[in-house]
């Protein structure tokens, strides 16, 4: 591969090129020059695109992509190209396939599937046998395997004694420990947020505390045992401020919060539309703006899409039956960028490498082409033509958007929308 990215502006505070416009030339998947008016004296592929920016490779920390087992849903494949095109050159897969991915097989399963593709894929494997919540699956193993973390997609551990030795186990070998806070009890049979939006629907609730007692139950849990845990996908201000007064403490913990989450609330459900219905469920102004006050006071590490493909069949059905999730990776950085500045935007899809323990590459000479391409200007509406997922359960169809994804290098590959 031999590249030349042309007048490109580096947003990377990492780079001694920060905020600079520049030509970068990549040769065999490595940054050979950054200058300005580089010379092509080695035949390179020349690009050039509008108003072109870089930053390192964007990571997402939660993929659900359904292979293997729910391939009508998605694909690795397609995953992985829906995500390069989406300006991520690296992704952590959920593991709530068919069989659950929690073994030492099942890691490499995926990893194989994940070969010669641009954006590389992280597994995360199930905290949990079958993420049943009862018996702890091989952690060591798959970390040996492949697995950057551990936890159950979307389930809380409610054996709270099951969590503390996780923690204190994956210690041994520096392992990660994912968390998901949400009491099962006192979420019952609710389907949205508990509050004004649920009442006059008449839908059952789901109230803040479902999350926050969880939260400061398993921070407690990190307290004594010690230990990493993150936290995702928080949805509400007094978890911000449970995580932040942890961190004042110095427990090792982090925490994420979804696009949607920083972008929507719950007076979107006045159509019962299931494409809003998602796990944690939108919740109110007032809790979106402390979510991305913990965006600005860094106490939130990391942004995720959460992206999560559901077949028709099980979005598109009464709001009570119906699947929780939204794919987001296609809309992902052009949603965030009406609502946070470009460098915070930047910031917060790239941070989560350093939590997973992904190695970082800054835009320097002769460090390797981990590169997402975009440009942060220009209005528009996501609309279906923009849906590049096999899934179309897009909570973002109609909304506003600002800017757009070109694609990445990575693996010494080019991959453009």
């Amino acid at each position: 591969m031999k590249l030349i990215i042309r007048n490109a502006k580096i947003i990377d505070p990492q780079s001694s090129f920060n905020n600079q416009t520049v030509d970068i030339l990549i040769v065999d998947g490595l940054i050979e020059k950054i200058g300005t008016d580089l010379a092509n004296t080695n035949d390179a592929e020349e690009l050039k695109l509008d108003n072109l920016h870089v930053s390192q490779g964007w990571f997402d920390s939660s993929v659900s992509l359904g292979e293997p087992g729910f391939e009508d849903r998605e694909t690795i494949a397609n995953g992985l190209n829906v995500a390069a095109k989406s300006g991520f050159t690296g992704i952590a897969l959920q593991p709530n396939s068919l069989p659950v991915i929690d073994n030492q097989s099942q890691i490499n399963f995926v990893k194989t599937k994940a070969l010669n593709h641009a954006t590389t894929l992280y597994p995360i494997g199930s905290l949990t046998k079958n993420a049943e919540g009862k018996d702890m699956a091989e952690l060591y193993d798959m970390q040996q395997a492949g697995a950057i973390a551990f936890g159950d997609y979307n389930k809380s551990f409610e054996n709270a004694n099951l969590l503390k030795i996780a923690l204190q186990y994956t210690q041994d070998f520096n392992g990660l420990v994912i968390a998901y806070s949400q009491d099962s009890n006192i979420k019952g049979h609710g389907v949205v947020n508990e509050g004004i939006v649920s009442t006059r629907l008449g839908l059952k609730g789901i109230p803040n505390l479902a999350e926050e007692l969880q939260v400061a139950r398993n921070l407690f849990l990190l307290e004594y045992t010690g230990g990493k845990l993150h936290i995702p996908t928080i949805s509400t201000a007094k978890s911000v401020a449970l995580i932040k007064e942890a961190k004042a403490k110095g427990l090792n913990v982090s925490c994420s919060v979804t696009v949607h989450h920083l972008t929507m609330t719950d007076e979107k459900l006045d159509n019962f539309d299931t494409r809003y219905k998602v796990t944690p469920p939108l919740r109110t102004e007032e809790d979106r703006q402390a979510l991305l006050a913990g965006i600005l006071d860094n106490t939130i590490d990391m942004i995720t899409s959460d992206h999560n493909p559901i077949d028709i069949e099980h979005k598109k059905m009464e709001f009570d039956m119906a699947k929780n999730g939204t794919i987001g990776l296609e809309s992902a950085f052009k949603s965030l960028t009406k609502v946070l500045p470009l460098e915070k935007v930047i910031e917060k899809l790239t941070a989560g490498k350093t939590v997973f323990g992904i190695e970082n590459t800054p835009i320097k000479e002769g460090i390797k082409a981990n590169i997402s391409l975009f440009n942060p200007e220009g209005e528009d509406t996501f609309t279906k033509e923009a849906i590049l997922s096999k899934s179309k359960n897009a909570a973002f169809l109609g909304m506003e958007t600002k800017g757009k994804a070109y694609g990445i290098v990575n693996q010494s590959q080019l991959i453009l929308s």
